[in-house]
């Protein structure tokens, strides 16, 4: 790992101290339940990520820009839903988007591993999450503060349905219209939602994360750019850095893996009244495209894996700056 330290605010020091966030240093072993959701971004998909593949204020960032964080090449991608029971800063759940793998300015080599005679690459890649909501502050500010991961506010609501599947819908806190910088309170359109169903008559199976990462063309190694920060955000949840990250060793192991279908088909979005309010759709919908099924590459019906009452390990990250010339 590099000298350099992410460059991060402390948690805010005004809030109740009973309130305040604390800092949960890495490693984290979690005990969870995950849905798991895997789908292809294919190199035309890639070559123009719709908007909705980040969040407003990393949109706005260099952390989308191609030029400044690596070019999206696609491929294996992930949606994942997670239902975290325990962590080092409680109960939370939890939504990623990871739309295949990204270039990425490689680390140097010296200052990784001491070895200054060592050809440095220019350039690498690895998959990379680039949008993640959560359900509570302190995992908020402690993923983007550790791992670069651009997490958000949101709220989630779970239910089951009359057939017996798992719903979901999210509710994001920086997806309302107008786009509201405190990110104070969830919107009122769910910007995801997902129906889970074990399919019967086929036993669960242990599985672990790592057993992926031997197929070929296959990598979980996750390489996050620098994230902006929001001085503005209701809780000081969210906290910049300037420092690349590499999380290469985390790891996630269920005894109960079940095999499931998922349904993404995605909410209409309705009709407004007026013709401002039409005007007004018309333009969020210029800014964040609408998929039928949430996000090209995703059918409506996808096979997904159910890995219940499952333990999950995040090592520390590697962090370095870019070269010189880069992020």
């Amino acid at each position: 790992m590099a000298d350099d330290a992410p460059a991060t605010s402390p948690p805010p020091a005004a809030e109740a101290s009973e309130d305040a966030i604390k800092p949960a240093p890495a490693p984290w072993h979690c005990k969870c339940t995950s849905y798991m959701i895997s789908f292809w971004t294919s190199g035309a998909t890639a070559a123009s990520l719709p908007a909705k593949a980040y969040s407003p204020l990393e949109r706005a960032s260099a952390f989308a820009s191609p030029e400044q964080s690596g070019r999206a090449v696609g491929g294996l991608s992930m949606v994942q839903l997670v239902r975290y029971t325990d962590t080092p800063v409680g109960p939370y759940d939890e939504l990623i988007l990871a739309p295949g793998a990204f270039e990425y300015p490689a680390s140097d080599d010296a200052a990784m591993t001491g070895n200054k005679n060592k050809k440095r690459k220019k350039t690498a890649k690895a998959m990379r999450i680039t949008r993640i909501y959560v359900s509570q502050k302190e995992t908020c500010w402690n993923g983007r503060t550790l791992w670069n991961l651009p997490k958000h506010l949101a709220k989630f609501e779970w239910s089951t349905t009359s057939s017996g599947a798992t719903h979901v819908a999210v509710y994001p806190h920086d997806t309302s219209t107008p786009h509201n910088t405190h990110e104070a309170t969830p919107s009122s359109e769910p910007f995801f939602q997902c129906s889970i169903k074990t399919i019967p008559f086929i036993p669960s199976f242990p599985l672990s994360t790592r057993v992926l990462d031997k197929l070929p063309g296959v990598s979980t190694v996750l390489v996050q750019p620098p994230l902006p920060d929001n001085a503005d955000a209701a809780h000081g949840e969210l906290p910049g850095t300037n420092l690349w990250c590499r999380l290469g060793d985390y790891a996630q192991y269920s005894r109960t893996t079940s095999l499931s279908w998922a349904d993404v088909r995605q909410p209409a979005r309705g009709a407004k009244d007026s013709a401002g309010e039409e005007e007004e759709e018309e333009e969020e919908e210029e800014e964040e495209e609408y998929f039928e099924n949430f996000f090209p590459g995703l059918r409506r019906w996808n096979l997904a894996l159910k890995m219940a009452d499952g333990e999950l390990f995040f090592p520390a990250g590697d962090t370095w700056k870019a070269p010189e010339g880069l992020p």
